[in-house]
């Protein structure tokens, strides 16, 4: 009876402990299936992590001489005359194109063609023909109301 006296009986602490045992092991197991690959549909699955937007870039070549004056104008010119950067005439400002205008066309398209002030000779596009440098004086002084004739495209 003394061997039994002498046995150390649970104490209300280790209940908890006890019972932690068990919920650790449940809760690794859990953990150990979700670990697992996931059978199903690769398609499916594909579609569900697809990025929202997709971008995609098209170089379109153009054969030299053959842009018009408001592709040329999109391309080109309208980075700094449609905002005005660098203090260039916005497009369809009458009041600032009114003195360019008077110039004349040929001036203006000796400016463009070897560049004024920060814009560089050809407005940096290098590429343009003689032509389309005409159309592109004559696309955008049309638009602040000069009435210049462009160069047309052949065809």
């Amino acid at each position: 009876m003394s061997a039994l006296r002498n046995r150390p009986t649970a104490s209300p602490d280790s209940l908890p402990r006890r019972a932690a045992l068990p919920a650790l092991a449940l809760i690794a197991a859990l953990l150990g299936a979700c670990s697992q690959p996931q059978q199903g549909d690769p398609e499916a699955r594909a579609s569900r992590i697809e990025p929202v937007a997709k971008i995609s870039l098209k170089v379109q070549k153009v054969a030299p001489g053959s842009r018009t004056g408001e592709q040329i104008y999109q391309g080109t010119c309208a980075g700094c005359h449609a905002a005005g950067a660098l203090n260039a005439p916005k497009t369809g400002d009458a009041a600032a194109w009114a003195p360019r205008i008077a110039q004349g066309f040929d001036t203006l398209t000796k400016h463009a063609t070897e560049g004024i002030r920060q814009m560089p000779p050809r407005g940096g596009a290098a590429d343009l023909t003689d032509t389309e440098v005409q159309r592109a004086v004559a696309y955008l002084a049309n638009s602040g109301g000069a009435k210049f004739t462009e160069p047309p495209v052949a065809k």
